[in-house]
């Protein structure tokens, strides 16, 4: 079977290498020179499953209210007249609820977990090296309050069977020493010790590579420009390389999804929320970060990749605007150096920018559409690195025909309606 794939991200790049594994003629295309250009780029480099969770949850629009008014803010948010965030925000509002958060998080480490086993055996199998570390995540805790409003998520993690540990000040400077500089600071952490960090980068370079070897074609600097459909089935992709046709299709390509689904009748609800890292050099190793350490009151993940950290954070509504606020770097700065501050130098930081496709519960859209022949794997937000190589062996099942190892419950479009063709519009010339 031919099988063209939209986007050659983290998403894109690992359901071309599964679905290769299965024998079909792949194809990916992307506007990019190379793989994992955007948003796959410089991200957190968290493989977080036992951290998944939405950000819709009960208590988050007074935070949100507190966090604006911050000096180094989580969240920005720019004044547009833009309906579609607007609607966004408010969908997003609604699942604030106990009950929802719990039920959204649960289908996301459900995805997550299966996805870090996906990612080992990949590993294993091939031995891709990405600056990969398996020493957990810490979520550390300025205030005795943030650390009593784990309970919910404790019970969560139990349900799933995630391994967890809560700990004192000494208790996390056992697997973060460097913290010892500033362990006045906080008052506890929660470890998740089956958390992983890689440079979601070069696992994507270096996968691409494995998947070109069992036959994938990477077609890159490609703009994709529209999907023909005869009302029934997809026909093409009108490209810049002209019309390309296939068997299936899958969209992958983040924030940018909805813009091409929707003149075929397909609305998702997935908007781009900005995010920024800055990339940053060691100086002393025995002062810098073993794994992942999330700063809970700033909402800004610090990563050790190699010889280097990777500081990534903020929300920011903006659209696709995607340049570099010199503000969101003052904040990466003063955290990293916060926690770090014999770690690296600041002053040699590679800072970027990208989009998230973030959807209002927090869960991403896997699954077939009202087109047999057309898929869609996106709107993962913070976590496509976490959940990539499980969202590709799903989507790998999917389009082979093959039972799927985990249940889509609530990971497919179906879950805003009650069915597909409650979020189909039929454009001129459509008829879904």
């Amino acid at each position: 079977m031919k099988i063209l794939i939209l986007g050659s991200g983290v998403i894109g790049t690992t359901s071309a290498y599964y679905l290769a594994k299965a024998g079909h003629q792949v194809t990916v295309i992307d506007r990019q020179p190379g793989p994992a250009l955007e948003t796959s780029h410089a991200n957190a480099g968290e493989v977080s499953p036992g951290y998944s969770a939405p950000w819709a949850g009960p208590g988050v629009p007074l935070k949100a209210i507190k966090w604006l008014l911050m000096h180094h803010s989580p969240l920005v948010i720019k004044p547009m007249l833009d309906p579609t965030m607007w609607r966004w925000a408010l969908s997003m509002l609604r699942n604030c609820t106990e009950q929802r958060y719990r039920l959204n998080k649960g289908r996301m480490v459900r995805l997550a977990e299966y996805s870090r086993d996906c990612l080992r055996e990949l590993r294993a199998d091939t031995g891709i090296a990405y600056d990969a570390r398996s020493q957990g995540t810490l979520q550390l805790f300025r205030t005795q309050k943030q650390l009593d409003g784990t309970g919910k998520d404790i019970e969560i993690l139990n349900e799933y069977g995630v391994p967890y540990q809560v700990l004192d000040r000494d208790g996390y400077i056992k697997y973060e020493p460097a913290l010892a500089l500033v362990k006045e600071k906080f008052v506890g952490a929660l470890r998740l010790p089956g958390d992983e960090t890689g440079d979601c980068f070069k696992f994507t370079e270096n996968l691409a590579k494995m998947a070109e070897a069992l036959g994938v074609e990477f077609r890159y600097g490609v703009d994709i420009q529209r999907i023909a459909s005869d009302g029934k089935r997809i026909s093409g992709v009108h490209t810049s390389a002209g019309l390309l046709k296939a068997d299936s299709y899958l969209v992958a390509l983040g924030s940018y999804s909805p813009l091409l689904l929707k003149p075929i009748g397909i609305n998702i609800p997935v908007y781009p929320v900005k995010g920024y890292s800055i990339t940053v050099p060691i100086t002393d190793p025995a002062c810098a970060p073993e794994s992942t350490i999330m700063d809970e009151t700033h909402k800004v993940a610090v990563t050790r990749l190699g010889e280097r950290i990777r500081v990534g954070g903020t929300a920011e509504l903006a659209g696709y605007n995607l340049d570099l606020d010199q503000g969101r770097q003052r904040t990466l700065n003063h955290v990293v150096t916060d926690l770090f501050p014999r770690g690296g130098d600041v002053s040699k930081a590679e800072f970027w920018t990208g989009l998230r496709p973030m959807t209002p519960d927090g869960t991403p859209v896997l699954g077939g559409t009202p087109y047999p022949n057309l898929y869609l794997s996106t709107g993962h937000g913070t976590l496509g690195w976490t959940m990539a190589a499980g969202s590709g062996r799903v989507m790998a099942d999917l389009i082979c025909g093959r039972a799927t190892d985990i249940s889509l419950e609530g990971l497919t479009l179906s879950r805003y309606s009650n069915g597909f063709r409650g979020h189909i519009i039929s454009p001129q010339g459509v008829t879904a």
